[in-house]
């Protein structure tokens, strides 16, 4: 037989268990705050789970927009690039026009750039980083984020370019000079403005010496000596062309008397 305290105390703890569960809607400054007061700690999942409530609780406010954005902030910033960009995708898709979309635009593309791997690695990040970076620019041209959105895209390419010198130097090395060519070309041709483009007018000239087209070697080396006469590839190149020890008859007469 229960006795009735046994059975007032069995009630009771269900009773706290219910209120335990209980859904408890909270002011919509609350939650967001107790979120960026998480953030400021570093206690990146507390606060994900704090925008998302504000999210949850008052999806029309303005508050909800801006926890929508400062999520995919959370996310980027514990690494979780994914995630990250799975919301702020979700942020332009439903905010084209908001002040911020410039800045989701731009966060996206840091995910991206944040995860380049070294060039000797696949470089599909650095592709995708590319490819944001560039709509920051295009989109956005007088926001405060295409300026450093420039910067990244002239780093973007050169990185792109030294995967092209990697693989070409590579074949050089093998022998196989025609698929050496074409990474060289590649750098040439797409890469123009970024540093590595004096090499590969170097190692293009390797390249035809080696396949004895020697008429096309020196009209690449007129190319490297007209844009990049004070380059150390030039001088490695006529070296190269002119089977002449260049760095000894500079000694003696300036550069651009040699040749």
């Amino acid at each position: 037989m229960i006795r009735p305290v046994a059975m007032l105390a069995a009630v009771l703890v269900l009773a706290a268990c219910s209120t335990d569960d209980k859904y408890v809607e909270k002011p919509v400054e609350v939650l967001y705050n107790s979120a960026m007061d998480a953030l400021q700690k570093g206690d990146y999942k507390t606060a994900i789970d704090g925008f998302d409530e504000v999210e949850r609780q008052h999806p029309y406010s303005a508050w909800a927009t801006q926890a929508q954005l400062q999520s995919a902030f959370v996310n980027y910033e514990a690494k979780r690039y994914d995630e990250a960009i799975v919301a702020l995708d979700r942020f332009i898709q439903l905010h084209p026009s908001h002040r911020n979309t410039a800045y989701a635009y731009y966060l996206k593309a840091l995910c991206y750039y944040d995860q380049i791997a070294d060039v000797g690695r696949d470089q599909k990040m650095t592709q995708l980083a590319l490819k944001t970076l560039e709509e920051v620019v295009n989109r956005f041209p007088s926001s405060r984020y295409a300026r450093d959105a420039q910067v990244k895209i002239d780093l973007t390419r050169d990185h792109l370019a030294g995967k092209e010198m990697n693989v070409g130097r590579y074949y050089h090395k093998q022998g196989q000079y025609l698929a050496a060519i074409n990474r060289f070309k590649t750098v040439i041709d797409h890469y123009q403005t970024t540093t590595h483009v004096p090499e590969a007018l170097h190692r293009l000239v390797e390249c035809y010496e080696a396949l004895g087209l020697v008429e096309e070697a020196r009209k690449v080396a007129a190319v490297l000596g007209h844009n990049f006469p004070g380059s150390e590839w030039y001088i490695d190149t006529y070296e190269t062309v002119e089977r002449t020890p260049f760095r000894e008859e500079k000694k003696a007469k300036p550069w651009w008397k040699v040749w």
